[in-house]
Formats: C-alpha cells, structure tokens, sequence
C-alpha cells in the first residue's frame, strides 16, 4: 500500500484530499470545518465507530438514516447539500469504489452536492482500480450482507455468488474517476488506521 501515491493520484483526479494519522484527528477536523451545514450521511461503520458523527452532529443539522434503514429519511438525507460516505475501496491509481443495494448512498456522492467528504481508513487502499473493484464486491459487501442480517448466500459464508437474491445490497458498483461535474467539491479524508468494512 502506497499512501503518498494513492493521495497524489486522488489529487491529480480533482479530488480535495486531507490527510490524517488518527480518526480523533480526523473528526476534530471535521467538527472544525464543517458548521451551519444540513448534513447527510450514508451507511457508514467507519461514521458510526470512529467519532465522525459525533463530530458532524455538533454544529450542523444532520440526516442519518443508519440506525433505522427507514427509506424517508434515507431521501432526506440524499437531498442535503453535504454529503458524507464512506468507501468501500481507493486504488493507489486514485479511483473511489462504492457499492449499493438501493442506490441512495452512491447516488448521494454523485450529484446535486456543495460538497462531498468521502472517509476512509488506509486499510481500504488497494493496488489496482481492478483491485479496489473485487475489495468492494468481495471483502465489503459480504461483511455488509451479514450485517444487515439479509438472506444471501454471501452473508451466510462471507463469499461473493454474484447472485439473484432480492435482498442482494452489491446492485451497483459505482467508481468515482475524477470529481463528478454535479458536485461543487468532493473531499476525501483518508486516515492512517483500520476503518470500517
């Protein structure tokens, strides 16, 4: 795993990148940045485990769908001018890799957006964009699929079946090349440690 180049490749993509050794680091830089703002968040361990909502939640309004899956408020929080998610998987060569089941969480990254912040650890960087796309399809979505408790044959045995199953969570696998034209800025806030799926 390559830090400096995965960030130089991010960077050379359009993307905003901040660095960080800790997820402390990187949510008081949050907390300090990011004020008076309608927040929306996406299904995040990384959000949830590491202290980023905490962060966000102290002076803005946030939407956050995650401890319910309620599908009103997973609208509402689409619909905010701020955005935070998670990745599934950063290429060293700079691409993001997300996938979804409903497609609210990567629809959000994309689109109608004054600013996107993607939170990653350094455990989600990977060689190859073809590598980051197998990590997001192979490593996170089982692990998500067992999560949410969903009747597939990845959550039962942790391996990908590419199946049919109507509660399959990997139906789109979104790369995010360079910063999506419908996003005034997309800042990604990489730390230095295990975070997340």
């Amino acid at each position: 795993m390559n830090i400096e180049k995965t960030i130089k490749s991010m960077e050379k993509r359009g993307f905003n990148v901040h660095y960080f050794e800790t997820a402390a680091e990187a949510a008081e830089y949050l907390r300090e940045t990011l004020t008076g703002k309608t927040v929306g968040i996406g299904g995040s361990i990384t959000v949830r485990d590491f202290g980023f909502y905490d962060a966000v939640k102290e002076n803005n309004t946030t939407i956050w769908h995650f401890l319910t899956r309620d599908p009103e408020l997973a609208r509402k929080a689409y619909g905010a001018p701020v955005y935070i998610s998670g990745a599934n998987a950063i290429a060293e060569s700079g691409e993001i890799v997300n996938v979804d089941g409903t497609g609210n969480r990567v629809a959000a990254t994309l689109y109608n957006k004054e600013k996107v912040y993607i939170i990653s650890g350094t455990n989600k960087i990977c060689p190859t964009h073809e590598d980051a796309m197998k990590r997001a399809r192979e490593v996170a979505s089982p692990l998500n699929a067992k999560r949410f408790n969903t009747k597939t044959p990845c959550a039962a045995d942790g391996k990908c079946h590419d199946c049919n199953s109507p509660e399959r969570i990997c139906n789109m696998q979104v790369s995010i090349l360079g910063r999506p034209n419908g996003v005034k800025e997309l800042e990604v806030i990489l730390v230095n440690q295990d975070m997340g799926f």
